[in-house]
């Protein structure tokens, strides 16, 4: 286990805001999470757990004790001749998840790859891209109650899963349970998913059949797609997709369409979903700046750390947008990002 004390959490989130916390504790296993538990319930301080730092944005100094979990380890388990669970330690990198499950020929996972973060906040955000989800291939979630600190596992039903949502999220419980490990229902023959357009047409641009698609081959389509549209964290601070492509009811989406014809939309299962990068373009917000905050100028939907941005300013730039797009089209984008 390694704490630190009065600890900059800038390598701990993927904007690279400079923030500290009281205490920084890395813990490797869940005996040694187990052990730390009941100080910090006793103590009256805050507490939190992150991940990757993908998702987060600092807006000020966190006044408690940061966890973050080192817990390794993959194992797995034959499901008959076709299926695998696969059961990763919450604190392997998500990118470095995926790559190891190709290589050991466990398909499912390729249309997430690149994607950042850690294996335990895969299941808390539910994370997605390219038309797949990790819930469609999540089997159960192993938590730590921090009350007692006993196990707890919430199979697939249980975790309530819904674009970028889990039970992780919701107020009665959030905070309350810690990601331990994440199982994978994986397939040993490669079902390639290719619901979403804009990856068909990428395919088709390359002159990729579908038939002759390989998984390593889909992947790399991939990674070079998201590495040509999202900024590296290492040379631009981001916290990727800041808002949540938003949800309108068929109503709403007829009205708006006969407004704008060429508007993106996909189908949902509560209405339809509209691609807030394309509303927050159509503002103007492309490659905009508001101080050393500012929209990447090759999409719209990830905001940026020029340098030296602070939460403050990343909010005010968000809240910026958030009118703009509601002034011009009346709909209330939903940040992704967590503000700590």
């Amino acid at each position: 286990m390694l704490t630190y004390d009065n600890f900059n959490l800038q390598q701990h989130n993927t904007f690279g805001i400079t923030a500290r916390c009281k205490h920084f504790v890395e813990y490797s296993s869940t005996e040694e999470l187990r052990e730390l538990l009941p100080s910090l319930v006793a103590n009256n301080e805050p507490w939190m757990q992150i991940g990757g730092g993908s998702n987060l944005l600092f807006t000020a100094d966190y006044p408690g004790t940061i966890l973050h979990s080192a817990i390794n380890g993959i194992e797995e388990k034959a499901l008959g001749d076709e299926d695998v669970l696969v059961t990763a330690g919450a604190g392997i990198r998500w990118d470095d998840f995926v790559a190891w499950t190709l290589r050991h020929g466990f398909y499912g996972l390729e249309n997430l790859s690149y994607i950042p973060g850690e294996v335990g906040a895969s299941a808390v955000q539910n994370i997605g891209a390219y038309g797949s989800e990790a819930a469609d291939h999540i089997e159960r979630v192993t938590v730590i109650d921090s009350t007692d600190g006993s196990t707890k596992t919430f199979h697939r039903e249980e975790c309530h899963y819904a674009y970028r949502h889990s039970i992780f999220k919701e107020e009665a419980v959030r905070g309350r349970y810690i990601i331990t490990h994440v199982t994978y229902c994986l397939h040993r023959t490669f079902r390639p998913v290719l619901v979403y357009a804009g990856l068909r047409n990428e395919l088709e641009r390359r002159s990729v059949r579908t038939d002759e698609l390989t998984a390593d081959q889909l992947r790399r389509i991939i990674i070079e797609v998201r590495r040509a549209k999202l900024p590296e964290p290492s040379e631009i601070g981001s916290a990727g997709s800041f808002f949540m492509n938003p949800i309108v009811p068929q109503e709403t989406f007829e009205n708006l369409q006969a407004l704008y014809p060429n508007m993106p939309h996909y189908p949902a299962p509560t209405g339809v979903k509209l691609s807030a990068g394309w509303l927050i373009d159509q503002c103007g917000w492309k490659g905009k700046r508001l101080g050393p905050a500012g929209v990447y100028a090759l999409q719209a939907l990830v905001l940026v750390n020029h340098g030296g941005a602070t939460g403050a300013d990343i909010v005010r730039l968000s809240e910026t947008i958030q009118h703009d797009v509601f002034n011009k089209f009346g709909i209330q984008l939903r940040p992704e990002a967590i503000f700590i």
